[in-house]
């Protein structure tokens, strides 16, 4: 029973560590750093103003052109230096020619659907500006996104800068809605930490920007490709920054089944990434990219959520030694870990009959995430998750 218990103990240092840990140890390491004196502001030039492409990868999205080109022109970035590009391989909804009626657009097109990773590699071709940021189509930049992630490039070290990913969020929420929501916010200071202590470990898809001279055609199977193509420059020695002021909006998914698909599609392309990435494993060679690497990504696509799926039994064989009823301290874990899940069947309950009560939010996200992470991998194993575009509804505004 003693191996049992330190089993026990291992797997929930695992779990703690993945959630709250890392993040209570980033914390305490970046403010060491500023009250010793090691840590060293760094420096950008406001005044650093290259020529950009706005890059648009888009399948199906007519609906979103018109509000997406006015958001686009309205960026605080000289005009003349701001070139907006659109590749929309596959497209049959008429999003091409939506977009050929707006003036000082460039659009790329083929009927042929390869994904978005193919439509990428493809629209590369025709980026000649050193700088690129990618953005969806169905997500609206802050006003000033572009020339504060520009600004971070006068720093030769940086070879990449992520944006925040902000949702939208309204009074009645639903539980992906507030779930997503906590989420990225929590995401966004450990990436604050991160860029502050070395480097962020993987942009979000919805707005970041490279060097273009940085970019390497990336497998046409990729599921991740903003992680795979800001990882890879990191791997290059380069630094990933962010900008929480440079920002992408979008609504929240639409329900949680559609928040489930998505996460099982990022989880799959988690452990692809973690498979192609595995030389940033070499913590003896990459150093503190490595541990944050292992610390913010890996645990939480791989070792993490099969910690939790064996903390059950393992802490039911516990508690039933010690005397299930007797609320000592194992037993009082076990019923603690029991209402954790009620709470997140009670949440998906309510959830599905409209009655959103916001105090089961967190457990039952939380149950989604990991859910789909288990997902993930199995789907990863078996080779069916498709490359092209799934997108998730989202919620309305």
């Amino acid at each position: 029973m003693t191996t049992i218990k330190i089993f026990f103990w291992l797997l929930l240092f695992i779990v703690f560590y993945t959630y709250v840990g890392y993040g209570i140890l980033l914390f305490l390491i970046v403010k060491f750093r500023r009250i010793t004196g090691l840590y060293k502001k760094r420096e950008s030039d406001p005044s650093y103003e290259p020529d950009v492409t706005l890059f648009i990868a888009a399948y199906n999205e007519k609906d979103f052109v018109a509000e997406k080109i006015r958001n686009s022109l309205e960026l605080d970035y000289p005009p003349e230096k701001l070139h907006i590009m659109w590749v929309t391989d596959g497209s049959d909804d008429g999003t091409p020619e939506e977009l050929k009626k707006h003036d000082g657009v460039m659009v790329h097109h083929l009927p042929e659907r390869k994904g978005k990773i193919g439509a990428m590699n493809r629209g590369m071709n025709f980026v000649t500006t050193p700088v690129v940021v990618f953005s969806d189509a169905n997500t609206l930049l802050g006003k000033e996104s572009v020339r504060r992630i520009v600004k971070l490039f006068s720093d030769p070290k940086v070879g990449c800068v992520s944006g925040e990913k902000r949702i939208l969020s309204k009074e009645k929420d639903s539980a992906a809605g507030s779930g997503e929501g906590l989420y990225w916010k929590y995401e966004s200071a450990l990436k604050k930490w991160d860029a502050e202590l070395y480097s962020v470990v993987g942009a979000a898809g919805e707005l970041f920007a490279i060097r273009t001279e940085l970019y390497r055609e990336v497998e046409r199977d990729t599921l991740l490709d903003d992680f795979i193509i800001s990882l890879r420059v990191a791997q290059d020695g380069y630094t990933i920054q962010y900008d929480p002021e440079a920002y992408a909006m979008e609504t929240a998914s639409a329900n949680v089944k559609e928040e489930l698909k998505r996460k099982i599609r990022i989880s799959a392309g988690g452990i692809q990434s973690v498979v192609r990435l595995r030389s940033l494993l070499n913590i003896f060679k990459y150093g503190t990219l490595s541990f944050q690497y292992i610390s913010h990504r890996v645990l939480r696509w791989t070792l993490t959520p099969l910690c939790l799926l064996l903390l059950i039994p393992l802490l039911l064989v516990i508690a039933i030694n010690e005397g299930i009823t007797g609320f000592g301290l194992y037993s009082t874990l076990f019923w603690l870990q029991i209402l954790f899940y009620l709470s997140a069947l009670a949440g998906w309950y309510l959830e599905n009959r409209l009655i959103r009560v916001k105090l089961l939010f967190v457990p039952y996200y939380f149950f989604i995430m990991n859910l789909s992470a288990i997902l993930g991998f199995k789907r990863y194993i078996k080779g069916s998750q498709s490359v092209n575009w799934e997108r998730a509804k989202r919620g309305t505004k």
